[in-house]
């Protein structure tokens, strides 16, 4: 079957047999496997701790957690009431059809609207609908935000926080980041934007840079592999890896796990993005497994 449904989870098949796994909670993608030429086994490609909630009691270490209305802290007065990283990833989505079923992949489609609980502490109209597609070697995810208001403006923020399982984070490169614009989270002397000179970006420290205006293609590789990145819409990304320094006080977090994964984050983050009333704003990435060594050309 290319969909099943159990209690709270979907998993998607395809006839080449990739497979993915998402929570009906958070929306969030706890598993994608994929092969690639030297590996035509389908493995994964995705980390999640294995001291992750998976239980609906908090939001998913690990995966590809749905980051929305806000970015971190709530900087924007109609996020004031929100915690870190907004609501979508600890809300239950609601389970909207089949989308496609082809040769080609299969995808599906979940949505979010407003509950007692989210108007509680946001006031914004808005439907959100979330649409999953595996194919061969590739998994895309695209968010569309509808503002729902007749009247207001929807302002907010958006990203996909994929945690891509990786066989030493001592050995993964990130490119091209080089003569963009960052903020450096982990430098709390040096405030403000940084301007990334290394042609490759490397996570051997505690790494927590969101960069502006990034190229929306990007390519995670260490020796043997690597995750090709392209994102629609979502002009910043974060790479984030706390290593042992901070990694280690994640209560969620399993011993070591930061060896195991990289953060490669496409998102709207840097400001925010505004629809008009009942327009809608679509937000898209396309990972795919690849098999050549470093140095391929994006």
């Amino acid at each position: 079957m290319p969909v099943e449904q159990s209690a709270g989870q979907i998993t998607l098949n395809h006839p080449k047999g990739a497979s993915a796994e998402i929570l009906l909670y958070g929306a969030t993608v706890i598993s994608w496997k994929a092969a690639h030429k030297q590996h035509p086994v389908p493995f994964e490609r995705l980390f999640v701790s294995s001291k992750a909630f998976l239980d609906g009691s908090k939001p998913v270490r690990g995966g590809i957690p749905v980051v929305f209305p806000c970015f971190g802290a709530p900087t924007h007065p109609d996020h004031s009431r929100l915690s870190q990283h907004g609501f979508a990833r600890s809300e239950v989505w609601k389970w909207d059809g089949l989308v496609m079923d082809n040769e080609a992949g299969v995808s599906v489609r979940l949505t979010l609207e407003p509950t007692s609980k989210i108007t509680a502490v946001y006031g914004k109209p808005f439907h959100l609908t979330y649409v999953v597609t595996l194919a061969e070697h590739q998994l895309s995810t695209d968010l569309h935000v509808k503002n729902a208001s007749t009247s207001d403006i929807l302002e907010f923020q958006a990203l996909f926080h994929n945690y891509i399982r990786v066989p030493s984070s001592d050995n993964v490169l990130i490119h091209p980041l080089q003569n963009l614009r960052y903020f450096d989270k982990t430098d709390p002397v040096h405030q403000g934007f940084k301007t990334e000179m290394r042609a490759s970006v490397d996570v051997k420290e505690s790494t927590d840079s969101v960069y502006e205006d990034a190229p929306q293609n990007y390519q995670a590789t260490w020796p043997g592999g690597g995750i090709k990145l392209r994102s629609v819409n979502l002009k910043d990304v974060v790479v984030w890896n706390p290593q042992k320094e901070v990694g280690s006080k994640i209560g969620d977090m399993e011993d070591g796990g930061w060896e195991r994964y990289v953060c490669l984050e496409p998102g709207y983050v840097r400001g925010f993005e505004k629809v008009e009333p009942g327009k809608t704003w679509i937000g898209q990435q396309v990972l795919s497994a690849i098999h050549e060594e470093r140095g391929m050309n994006l």
